[in-house]
């Protein structure tokens, strides 16, 4: 008689699909390749991706590769909690493209890692399309990624997501911020809310702290959004008013330095790019703070030094100029649709920035 044999466990059994991963890496390279251009070599089933330089780069006498990665924080949660999951993706390319025009490059291409307990073909492909749709607006290419599935890692339904960026400068028209000096102006760009930062502290003041639902209105507070819509509100990409700027002028330096306003806000972004015997004084008047974060500075009772430590209350980026520069900048943004505000000046101190 026939021992019966034991069937054996497969990867399936420990929760990972390879079908189920195949075929939706298969399907979303059609979406990929609305991102190329003539420089992305084409690889759909390669280990990298390839992206030819000499092509791009030959206006360049003397280029320097950019690079930068990031990810979107806790925001996630509030995708998981509002089933809203096709504008993350813009935030993931947005943290990562503002981080490297403010040093004067221009994206290339993008590559991103989607990880989550299962693959939920649905949920992912709607991450993707904010993605692809992210590095249209910057004009890069999304030319590979990586999207494991990590059973018993991430909880059920969840996800996490990180990008990798690549631009090009020329050497000599790095914006570093060394040019900046007392007498300067400080021009802010309008961000489009709370962005991809602080999301832990909004998460405690508002389903902590005030035992909110994602779906509960905001009329009362002025808001004709709910709590979820208003959070979920993709971050600004300002790439394209700014390469606009900086293509524009191609013998002189108009704008002096740069500042993406995240984590840490406008107190500790600015002082990044502002040399010795530099300061920063802000006038909070100069600027319409958007009211979700009186909301939460309200409902949190969270004083204002706080407030500017954390979130980047209404402005996204910073760019400093001279006096003499201001009002060209100023049409120059106004033309390209992303209007700016001189929003304070340079000072002379010890690299710090006050509000007043």
């Amino acid at each position: 008689m026939k021992k019966k044999t034991k069937k054996g466990l497969s990867y399936r059994d420990a929760g990972v699909d390879i079908d189920t991963k195949g075929q939706f890496t298969t399907d979303i390279y059609s979406k990929m390749r609305t991102t190329f251009s003539p420089r992305v070599i084409e690889n759909p089933d390669g280990f990298g991706g390839l992206f030819a330089l000499n092509s791009r780069l030959k206006k360049y006498r003397e280029p320097v590769l950019v690079s930068s990665t990031d990810g979107v924080g806790t925001k996630l949660k509030i995708a998981f909690m509002t089933g809203k999951h096709d504008t993350i993706g813009i935030d993931l390319v947005a943290m990562c493209v503002n981080d490297i025009v403010v040093l004067g490059a221009e994206p290339l291409f993008l590559l991103d890692y989607l990880a989550s307990s299962k693959i939920v073909p649905k949920v992912l492909h709607e991450v993707l399309d904010g993605i692809v749709g992210g590095c249209r607006q910057a004009g890069c290419a999304l030319i590979g990624g990586e999207t494991p599935e990590m059973p018993g890692f991430y909880h059920e339904g969840e996800y996490d997501i990180a990008g990798f960026v690549v631009g090009v400068v020329e050497k000599d028209k790095i914006i570093d911020g060394k040019t900046i000096k007392p007498g300067d102006v400080v021009i802010g760009l309008s961000s489009s809310g709370v962005h991809s930062n602080g999301f832990s502290l909004v998460r405690k003041v508002f389903f902590d702290k005030a035992k909110m639902k994602v779906t509960q209105k905001l009329a009362k507070y002025g808001l004709n959004t709910t709590l979820g819509e208003e959070l979920i509100k993709p971050t600004k990409i300002y790439v394209e008013p700014i390469l606009k700027i900086l293509n524009k002028y191609k013998t002189k330096k108009v704008i002096k330095g740069m500042a993406h306003i995240t984590g840490g806000g406008l107190v500790e972004n600015i002082p990044r790019i502002l040399p010795e015997g530099c300061a920063v004084t802000l006038e909070r008047s100069k600027w319409n703070v958007p009211e979700i974060f009186n909301i939460i500075q309200d409902i949190g009772n969270i004083d204002n030094q706080e407030m500017f430590h954390v979130f980047n209350m209404g402005i996204g980026m910073v760019l400093i100029v001279s006096k003499s520069d201001v009002k060209t900048v100023l049409n120059d943004l106004k033309s390209t649709k992303e209007p700016g505000t001189t929003i304070g000046e340079v000072i002379r101190g010890n690299r710090t920035v006050r509000v007043v």
